[in-house]
């Protein structure tokens, strides 16, 4: 070990006992922040401790890297008086700034039960009550600022013990420009790696904590110096109060809803939940009167509940997911799930089933860490989940984004088999992607269109053809909920289908093998955020919970909401109606397959104003919701 501290310069020995400084002043923070809300994290195990560690160590890489950086250029400044002064500011400044953000949550937490973000600057700035909020804050926490000049006047202690024999070893033996240089190139990449959080082609993100520990303890493992930074370029929500009254807003859209059982399937039937990637309604032969990429899934809708006017609530994969499994749209520009509300406490159906008894998986894959599905499904509390690492088997990838589905779909058929009845399943295929890999056995066998993305449709429902083979020799089989979706729509080249009123149109259907869901093609407006709810009642399930969607069951009508750059297009009846800057602009015809589209708005005046007040009410939640940390219901 000394040899090793021997080879160390002596410039490098105190940038490193500094940095150490702040990690150190980090972690006392945390343990803080552990002492004030110690009922909030019930299940810490030693690991945790560790992990938050390694989080510290993150932060401070982030942080102090201008100040590594202009510290270890190879000039022999190190003894001059103003470099020292220099450098004593810039650590302080930076030091004091990481541990002032991270007592910030010492009592905020309380509130939100999460790491700020760096939307709280946005909301604490509205308004004209800053000052009061100031005052009150210093009265109220007044112990927090003496404990911010206890943990500085302790920093500029130990930094003192580090300035001394840096002064007095370089008097004697001072560096040589090779050493410098060395150096430089050594220790400066080797802290900026550490601040991205190891070698991963992604740096080290919000999300990815819950993949260390239970969701409950990612709120200690974060530092909200951290969480700020990585949000910092992330534009967060606007508290929205288009209603005062709590009442008025609940009566035209409360996200907190009870399930109604519907005693159609036997209680502890399974569930498989399977996302087909790009699976567009224009590519599907059910829509198309026959002319289309897929007839296996064609056969499938004709045996299920399905829906004429189904829709996905985003256009990319990272937002399907909290739609589908949480029943949470993304209304805003960051997909949700690496917005700054990714990390919030949400129900989702893993969540609710788990105390029902069901174990749940997550099977995608894609290589693991890709979208951040593996840390999200964490936060849902999905018991397993299986990607490209656990299928281990790279003969069988696309060289691109993972497992080709027709390898992956069946062996995920025989790996629920493996999980204990009743079950919670979700499969999530990858290969009608971009840039739609047909494997060189296929290329003959498949069915190719116009566009590229046809014939790798077609080798995604050949896949699925495969799951149901390989599914129906499981004992699982004939007791399981299947609900089909597309994921959202792709690319196209047709006018209709880049139109805005079809552009989300996708396939939805419930199927069960015995025939205990009814056959039937429904005009009902049905989108990704009703599927928890409708599994619910399917499911005889009596909870409460909180969804954006409807389920099927108890809601005739149905309605469907997106967002796309700034305007969000809400279906309702046969229409859709577009609202940007808090107004209503745009009313047309959803149902209609002429691409010029008449704009209806002037002839329905009421309908616009009642779309026009549900909407509000619905982005007024949403908005105040993630912001406040408030979506999900808390059982008694």
């Amino acid at each position: 070990m000394n040899r090793i501290s021997g080879i160390i310069p002596i410039h490098v020995k105190t940038l490193l006992k500094r940095l150490g400084i702040a990690v150190l002043m980090l972690y006392i923070t945390r343990l803080i922040f552990l002492a004030f809300n110690s009922g909030a994290f019930q299940n810490l195990s030693f690991i945790d401790f560790f992990t938050a560690l390694w989080f510290d160590m993150i932060t401070v890489g982030l942080f102090f890297l201008p100040y590594y950086i202009l510290f270890l250029i190879p000039l022999k400044l190190h003894q001059n008086r103003a470099h020292r002064i220099f450098f004593k500011v810039f650590f302080h400044l930076t030091n004091s700034l990481l541990i002032a953000l991270n007592l910030l949550d010492v009592e905020y937490f309380k509130y939100t039960s999460k790491r700020s973000t760096y939307d709280l600057f946005s909301m604490v700035s509205t308004g004209n009550d800053v000052n009061q909020l100031l005052g009150s804050f210093i009265k109220d926490f007044w112990f927090l600022l003496l404990f911010l000049i206890v943990l500085i006047a302790i920093s500029e202690f130990l930094y003192r013990k580090t300035d001394r024999p840096l002064k007095s070893q370089l008097k004697d033996a001072k560096p040589s420009y090779k050493s410098l240089i060395v150096s430089f190139f050594i220790f400066a990449p080797s802290l900026f790696i550490i601040g991205r959080g190891g070698f991963s082609l992604i740096p080290t993100g919000i999300i990815q904590a819950s993949m260390y520990s239970n969701p409950e303890n990612t709120a200690f493992i974060l530092t909200t110096p951290f969480t700020i930074i990585k949000t910092i370029d992330q534009k967060g929500l606007e508290v929205k109060e288009f209603y005062a009254s709590e009442m008025e807003l609940n009566q035209l859209f409360d996200p907190k809803k009870s399930s109604i059982p519907q005693n159609i399937l036997p209680d502890s039937t399974n569930v498989m939940v399977i996302m087909l990637e790009s699976f567009g309604t224009e590519f599907i032969g059910f829509y198309q009167n026959g002319k289309g990429y897929t007839p296996f899934l064609d056969s499938l809708m004709n045996e299920s509940l399905s829906f004429n006017y189904a829709f996905a609530n985003g256009k990319k994969s990272i937002e399907a997911v909290p739609a589908v499994v949480a029943s949470l749209p993304t209304l805003m520009d960051n997909p949700y799930i690496s917005s700054p509300y990714g990390n919030n406490d949400i129900n989702s159906l893993p969540s609710i089933l788990k105390g029902f008894g069901y174990e749940s998986a997550f099977f995608h894959g894609a290589t693991n860490g890709s979208m951040s599905f593996d840390g999200f499904a964490a936060i849902c509390k999905y018991d397993h989940y299986f990607g490209r690492t656990e299928y281990n088997n790279e003969k069988h990838s696309d060289m691109t984004w993972g497992i080709l589905d027709e390898y992956f779909n069946p062996w995920t058929a025989k790996k629920a088999s493996e999980l204990k009845e009743p079950f919670f399943g979700t499969l999530f295929t990858l290969s009608s992607h971009h840039p739609y890999f047909i494997p060189e056995h296929m290329r003959n066998k498949v069915k190719e269109g116009p566009q590229k993305i046809c014939a790798s449709i077609n080798y995604g429902d050949i896949a699925l053809r495969k799951f149901f083979e390989e599914a129906r020799k499981q004992p699982w089989y004939d007791n399981t909920l299947f609900v089909i979706l597309a994921d959202h729509t792709p690319a196209t080249e047709t006018r209709l289908y880049n139109m805005r009123s079809h552009m989300y149109r996708i396939p939805i259907m419930f199927y069960h093998p015995n025939g205990a869901i009814e056959s039937k093609r429904s005009n009902r407006i049905f989108q990704q955020l009703d599927i928890l709810p409708t599994i619910l009642d399917l499911l005889n399930i009596e909870t409460n919970y909180y969804a954006y969607g409807n389920s099927y069951y108890q809601e005739p009508n149905g309605e469907a909401i997106t967002y796309i750059e700034g305007t969000y297009y809400y279906f309702k009846d046969t229409y859709m109606t577009t609202f940007t800057d808090e107004k209503a602009r745009f009313l047309y015809d959803f149902t209609s397959q002429n691409t010029s589209q008449n704009d209806s708005i002037s002839f329905y005046p009421k309908k616009v104003e009642q779309n026009e007040k549900r909407l509000k009410a619905i982005i007024q939640h949403y908005n105040g919701d993630l912001i406040t940390n408030q979506t999900r219901v808390y059982e008694k």
